[in-house]
């Protein structure tokens, strides 16, 4: 896992690793503002091949809010566009209001966003000076907690559905108990499933690769890593090969995981825990192959 400095596009911080690895294709899996530092899942070679299956998936973010000035962009690289008075800011009552926005909640997404309208980008339009309407999206708050850090900062705690605006989160926290905000500072701690394994800076791989490739290489996760949460199926090499050529595998219940239903998602692993194929599970026809991945072992995340 890349720890994303601040400061730098996910595809510069994506163009560099790819360049210490000296690999040919990379790619990521949920791109980060350059504002925001933290967890970038980065895959190379046959780990490309996954990325499409991780860009849904639930992220954490540690972020600081500023109370008593909004800015027009949401953060604090925005001018500020409105301020309310602080002193009687009272922590206590946004717990009065934390229901509202744990679940399934609504935004509407921030001018200031990679969003499409038309054709072009909406941040494109609000540097223009247009703003635009948008609908309100659906997105879920799986948890959200807070501490004061000050008199006006507070630190806040989002698990997270994809396509979360934590601009937004913060904005609408602060209107609920007739303040304003704006968004001090980001970090993402988790991408799921890679929640708990190490991040990496920029610096550090680079120090591995003076060392040697050998030193670099370690960093690396297996394939399997991506798809660690989804259920699994050992298959012998003839049950392999039937899936190498896009025909679907008859198995028995009992070479499932219990819980396994029509439709659903299966890695299938080879000898030694090697993620070989994707496949869907359908009761009649057994495993239907959806992504075949071959014997590579690792190539995956740093």
């Amino acid at each position: 896992m890349l720890d994303k400095p601040l400061g730098c596009s996910s595809s510069q911080a994506l163009q560099q690793v790819r360049r210490l690895f000296n690999a040919e294709k990379a790619g990521h899996t949920g791109s980060l503002d350059p504002a925001a530092s933290g967890m970038l899942p980065v895959c190379f070679g046959q780990a490309t091949k996954l990325s499409g299956q991780l860009l849904d998936a639930d992220k954490h973010y540690v972020a600081v809010a500023r109370f008593g000035q909004r800015t027009r962009t949401g953060d604090a690289e925005g001018e500020v566009i409105e301020t309310r008075d602080t002193r009687g800011l009272d922590w206590a009552a946004l717990e009065n209001v934390r229901e509202r926005f744990v679940g399934a909640i609504e935004q509407i997404p921030p001018m200031y966003s990679a969003l499409k309208h038309q054709g072009q980008r909406l941040y494109q339009l609000a540097r223009a000076g247009q703003e635009v309407a948008r609908a309100p999206r659906t997105v879920w708050i799986r948890s959200l907690s807070w501490r004061p850090l000050g008199a006006v900062d507070l630190e806040v705690s989002v698990r997270c559905s994809k396509g979360t605006y934590i601009r937004t989160l913060i904005e609408d926290l602060a209107a609920a108990i007739g303040q304003c905000a704006h968004l001090q500072a980001l970090r993402r701690t988790e991408v799921q499933p890679f929640g708990g394994l190490p991040m990496w800076t920029l610096d550090e791989l680079s120090e591995r690769a003076q060392r040697s490739q050998v030193d670099l290489d370690a960093v690396l996760q297996p394939l399997a890593a991506a798809v660690r949460h989804w259920p699994q199926a050992v298959l012998r090499p003839c049950e392999l090969h039937g899936l190498l050529r896009g025909q679907a595998v008859p198995v028995v219940r009992e070479c499932l995981p219990p819980g396994v239903d029509a439709g659903m998602d299966v890695a299938v692993m080879g000898p030694g825990g090697v993620l070989m194929a994707l496949a869907s599970f359908d009761p009649v026809r057994g495993l239907v192959p959806r992504r075949w991945l071959g014997a590579a072992g690792s190539g995956s995340v740093p």
